[in-house]
């Protein structure tokens, strides 16, 4: 069966008598509207029948209606149209806007205009106080949706313009999504411009017009003929243009019905649901709303999980134009939701072919997987962790920007620096000088469950710790349990099963584990504490690197999107053994091997990504890495489950603290930033080598060393990715 559609905010079928219509005009008009002869009057004459139904939709004379490209076209036309007759005037525009006017403001302001971002409440609607008390001499005009594409809430536009106009502001609105859903009247709103979008309201895409009121004059938005009052040159798009104007006279003369049919119908699905998942909690003002728009939250889960679990049902997390991100809702965001609640929301909007058997379906399908992605009561009495967690393995560590910020605080140490390396270059493990040949090194590591399997989970953390010895060039020589543990809610076995899985692995590490410390606590976090020995000629630190050295990674990178993906049944039983056995495979061997060339500078892939540990190696060493980005291996379906969203939790940090550090070719997709920022546990070691040994190590040993790129001089970031 065809996926149930509930994304009519994203777009609408096309109505059957539009299609008809548009049929007619198809095999029958093709003469240039702007033609004399009869071909060319027959067009225009549909071109003026059109703009006469879209004039009676909003209740404004046709004359004040210019057709355009769509919606983002219309805002366009409407904001720097003003802009571009105000030079340097102040704009005022809300957090929630569509990104076609939130775009035209940042760019605005970045041409020496002032620009006034004024928030909503928790309701998403924009306070009238703060759109007054923001208001200047010099402001020319105010930008403010009718209603929201995400949570459907209707704004305050009228009073909006009651206030502007006693300023002489102009006052343009976004009504893209209102028209066509609910009654729109220019005369009622009294904007003076309004922007609207056909295939919002059941008419072909890729058509839209701007309202603009007599008396209010902006200059052409495309030089040329006269075309459009002269505000927009070229030939008119007479098929689509005929679209739009039936799909205003279908619901003129149809809205009562459409409106009340959508509202009821809404309402029985949030009812229906609600009584079914308890739980959900709804986005925005409840009843100062789209009548077919119903934002939800799922707690505890994640919006792209549950909706790449049910194909049969097509809605959204997010808007349609923000459908690929993994970031969260800038609109709920903007409400001061939650991440976790902003990525745990779904958008649901239904149109006027949706019914009632079809809502029924869908709630009963969302509550089946929900049901299915909850964490089950009884996984501990199966041996299982249930992972709770927000973060998973190294992604529940502290964001970057903030242990920068703490380090920075730190009094240095009063022991000589000749005897120690400490955090000054983010290494990875501290260091002791022992005497003039030799050093101590310890680090400690540990973290949430990453995997339901307490033995596994035993061995990724201890995997996990070891490596920070592996990437000093050390070998470890004993390790010290740490334990937090729940002792009162869950079964000492547990545990037993976590502490053997770090045995297995200290014992394939051949150290012991001689002892460690435990505390009572709600959540499980294990790890270790590892003390290891190095001779000082061999010790590997983030400095070091030179410009012409090799840039080599020896495991492929993905875990903490697959782990998301594991944490929400999203992996097949073989994808979830190999990422298993990848986390838990020690870095012992790549090091051991590592030994026997001229590794210049070392460190381990873990919590701040591929790009986090890369830019800390490279400021350390005053260098640049050129990345190759089809060079780094990816393990298994993280690309693919990337695009589904499965983002680790600290990958938003990651990005936001360390993107600066990189440049991005124009030919690399999206899909590589969420991989090369997506925070790995027990990941690989990443070295620079001599470039005339390079070869000669990955040659010896295919498979287990990967050429990323090179290190050049300091350029003006510290990774071009290319």
């Amino acid at each position: 069966m065809k996926p149930i559609y509930l994304d009519h905010n994203a777009s609408t079928p096309l109505d059957p008598e539009v299609i008809t219509r548009m049929r007619q005009v198809l095999e029958n008009n093709f003469g240039n509207p702007s033609s004399a002869h009869v071909y060319g009057l027959e067009s225009k004459k549909l071109v003026e029948e059109a703009r006469d139904q879209v004039a009676l939709l909003i209740n404004c004379e046709p004359e004040e209606i210019v057709f355009t490209s769509g919606g983002s076209e219309s805002n366009n036309m409407a904001i720097t149209g003003i802009a571009d007759s105000f030079p340097g005037c102040h704009l005022i525009t809300t957090a929630i806007e569509h990104p076609s006017v939130e775009k035209v403001f940042n760019r605005l302001s970045e041409k020496n205009y002032r620009v006034t971002i004024v928030p909503v409440d928790h309701h998403g609607i924009v306070n009238i106080t703060d759109i007054e008390k923001n208001i200047h001499e010099n402001t020319r005009l105010i930008s403010v949706m009718l209603a929201n594409n995400e949570t459907g809430v209707i704004q305050p536009v009228q009073k909006i313009v009651e206030i502007a106009h006693r300023h002489n502001i102009l006052v343009h609105t976004d009504a893209a999504q209102a028209v066509g859903k609910i009654k729109v009247d220019v005369r009622e709103l009294s904007v003076d411009l309004m922007t609207i979008a056909a295939h919002k309201m059941n008419g072909p895409k890729g058509i839209g017009a701007l309202y603009i009121r007599k008396g209010v004059k902006i200059p052409p938005m495309i030089l040329g003929a006269d075309h459009e009052s002269g505000l927009r040159a070229g030939t008119e798009n007479v098929l689509e243009i005929v679209g739009l104007g039936v799909a205003a006279q279908i619901f003129h003369y149809n809205s009562e019905n459409i409106i009340l049919k959508q509202k009821e119908l809404r309402d029985a699905f949030v009812q229906l649901l609600k009584s079914t998942i308890p739980s959900i909690q709804i986005n925005g003002d409840v009843k100062n709303k789209l009548p077919n728009t119903a934002n939800i939250y799922f707690p505890g889960l994640n919006a792209n999980t549950i909706l790449a679990k049910i194909p049969e049902i097509a809605a959204s997390a997010g808007a349609a134009c923000h459908a690929t991100s993994i970031l969260p809702s800038s609109v709920l965001k903007a409400m001061g939701c939650s991440d976790e609640r902003a990525l745990g929301s779904i958008r649901f909007s239904l149109g006027r072919r949706t019914d009632h058997e079809e809502i029924k379906f869908a709630v009963e399908r969302l509550a089946e997987v929900c049901q299915e992605l909850r964490p089950k009561t009884n996984d501990m009495d199966k041996g299982k962790i249930s992972l709770r967690e927000a973060a998973l393995g190294c992604s529940c560590k502290l964001s970057p920007e903030g242990l920068n910020n703490i380090l920075r605080k730190i009094a240095k140490s009063n022991l000589e620096p000749t005897m120690t390396i400490g955090f000054e270059n983010s290494d990875d493990a501290s260091v002791y000088y022992l005497d003039d040949q030799q050093a101590i090194l310890n680090t400690v590591d540990f973290f949430s469950p990453i995997v339901e399997d307490p033995f596994d989970f035993g061995r990724i953390a201890a995997a996990n710790a070891l490596s920070d010895i592996y990437a000093m060039g050390g070998t470890p020589l004993f390790a010290n349990n740490i334990v937090q543990y729940p002792e009162a809610n869950l079964p000492a076995d547990l545990l037993v099963e976590i502490l053997n899985g770090a045995q297995s692995v200290a014992e394939e590490a051949r150290i012991p584990i001689l002892g460690g410390h435990s505390v009572k606590d709600d959540n499980i976090k294990y790890g270790l504490s590892v003390t290891g020995i190095v001779k000082r000629e061999q010790i590997w630190q983030n400095s070091g690197a030179r410009a012409g050295d090799k840039l080599v990674i020896t495991k492929p990178i993905g875990t903490g999107i697959l782990c998301e993906a594991l944490k929400n049944n999203l992996l097949e039983d073989k994808e979830k053994a190999n990422l298993i056995d990848v986390m838990a495979r020690l870095n012992q061997e790549a090091a051991e091997i590592m030994k026997k060339y001229p590794i210049t500078s070392c460190t381990d892939v873990t919590g701040f990504g591929l790009m986090g540990h890369l830019s800390e190696m490279m400021e350390a060493s005053a260098l640049t890495a050129i990345v190759r980005y089809d060079h780094v291996p990816v393990l298994g379906e993280a690309k693919k489950i990337a695009r589904l969203g499965m983002i680790g939790e600290g990958y938003r940090g990651n990005l936001e603290f360390f993107e600066k550090y990189v440049d991005w070719s124009d030919k690399v997709d999206n899909i590589y930033k969420k991989l090369f920022f997506d925070p790995q546990t027990s990941g690989g070691l990443l070295f620079t080598i001599d470039e005339k040994h390079d070869q000669g190590l990955c040659q010896t040993h295919p498979g287990l060393f990967t050429i990323l790129g090179e290190i050049t001089e300091r350029k003006n970031k510290l990774i071009v990715v290319v």
